[in-house]
């Protein structure tokens, strides 16, 4: 990680935004503006423009540079505001709390330089380990528009950001299970009385190894029939959740379900 301290180019050592323990996550941010490819030795004078831009504007308010990292096209990360330090540059008071943000210098579309090469992604995903390793930022990775009106960062560098930030180059990760919740229901009321192991829905599969992996139903019985035993361990799962009673009936619901999905790795949809 090429990372250039605060001090290094010229800010004051430490930023005055309010502190923070730890945030969800990251948001990515791209410029919005016209913006030229530049020499690497010139990046420096463009971040340290982008704060006096940010001091002087006295409708935000701004008490320092907006985000908390800032990463140019040959793949360096400038220290923003820095870990540990509200951003800025979410939208609202509450998603500035909830996220730390990074931004690339990066073109509105036509306006310049819009694709951002391997090496700037390479350093916003170095930006973002950097801010979950010292500002215990969580899993979590968005785009500026994910919560709030913009078009922010872009069609392009969303693109990889809904994809889960890959490192260029990088295998990436294998898909997530889908698992639909009404077919989920319509198999958990129709597959009991039949005999046999007949499979109405095969995402009933995926469920099963969940239960199987949460200690809650045999290896064996993970064979895409949602039989009664399905229905007993995915009963302990609800009660495992809080649930008693009359919701503690087997039948899956979005709640227990999205839970389980989290847990173990499926994604749900209704």
């Amino acid at each position: 990680m090429d990372l250039v301290r605060r001090s290094q180019y010229g800010l004051p050592a430490s930023s005055p935004a309010a502190h923070i323990a730890s945030t969800g996550g990251v948001k990515v941010h791209y410029l919005g503006s016209e913006y030229s490819s530049r020499r690497h030795d010139l990046c420096d004078d463009y971040v340290r423009a982008i704060r006096a831009s940010h001091l002087a504007n006295t409708v935000e308010d701004y008490v320092d540079i907006a985000y908390n990292a800032v990463v140019c096209e040959h793949g360096t990360v400038y220290e923003g505001r820095g870990p540990n330090r509200r951003s800025g540059a979410n939208g609202t008071a509450a998603l500035n709390t909830k996220d730390y943000s990074v931004c690339a210098l990066l073109a509105k579309a036509g306006g310049g330089l819009d694709t951002p090469p391997d090496a700037q992604l390479h350093g916003i995903r170095d930006a973002i380990d950097w801010l979950r390793a010292e500002g215990e930022a969580g899993d979590y990775i968005g785009g500026h528009r994910d919560g709030h009106a913009t078009t922010c960062p872009g069609d392009k560098l969303y693109d990889w950001v809904r994809r889960g930030a890959p490192r260029p180059g990088a295998t990436p990760p294998p898909a997530r299970p889908v698992v639909d919740l009404s077919r989920l229901i319509s198999a958990a009321h129709v597959d009991p009385p039949k005999g046999g192991t007949p499979v109405s829905y095969g995402g009933v599969r995926t469920v099963e190894a969940a239960l199987n992996a949460e200690g809650l139903l045999a290896g064996g019985l993970v064979d895409g029939h949602f039989g009664t035993s399905t229905i007993t361990a995915y009963r302990a799962w609800q009660k495992r959740c809080g649930y008693s009673g009359a919701d503690a009936d087997g039948i899956p619901g979005k709640t227990s379900l999205t839970r389980l999905g989290q847990a173990r790795g499926f994604t749900v949809i209704d």
